[in-house]
């Protein structure tokens, strides 16, 4: 086991709060970018589904009122869509992570087989 010097802990206690303050910036960055890539999937989706049936999206798939292809269709649908919008939203914000800072966001390695 080496030894460490006084001055190698004060370097390592420095680069600790610089790299936990990437981390959250980044965090906040990407749920920032989720949230505003769902509302804007909600949104459409709402819109193709009016333009598609020509009648509202069923506001509460779950009521026993409303039929049960509609129901699991707009379920299905919705959900796909936010998911592929929340997506696209962080890896453009981990895109211009990178392009900003020269490296990846906190977290992510280069490997990208996982």
């Amino acid at each position: 086991m080496a030894k460490r010097n006084k001055k190698q802990d004060e370097t390592a206690a420095e680069a600790a709060p610089d790299q936990n303050a990437g981390k959250l910036g980044y965090k906040i960055l990407a749920g920032i970018g989720a949230t505003v890539g769902g509302t804007v999937a909600r949104k459409a989706m709402n819109t193709g589904w009016k333009t598609a049936t020509g009648k509202e999206p069923p506001a509460k798939p779950e009521h026993p009122d409303v039929k049960w292809s509609e129901a699991a269709t707009w379920a299905a649908l919705s959900a796909a869509a936010v998911a592929v919008a929340r997506v696209l939203a962080q890896r453009r914000v981990a895109a211009t992570w990178q392009r900003a800072s020269g490296v990846l966001p906190p977290g992510m390695d280069d490997d990208t087989s996982t």
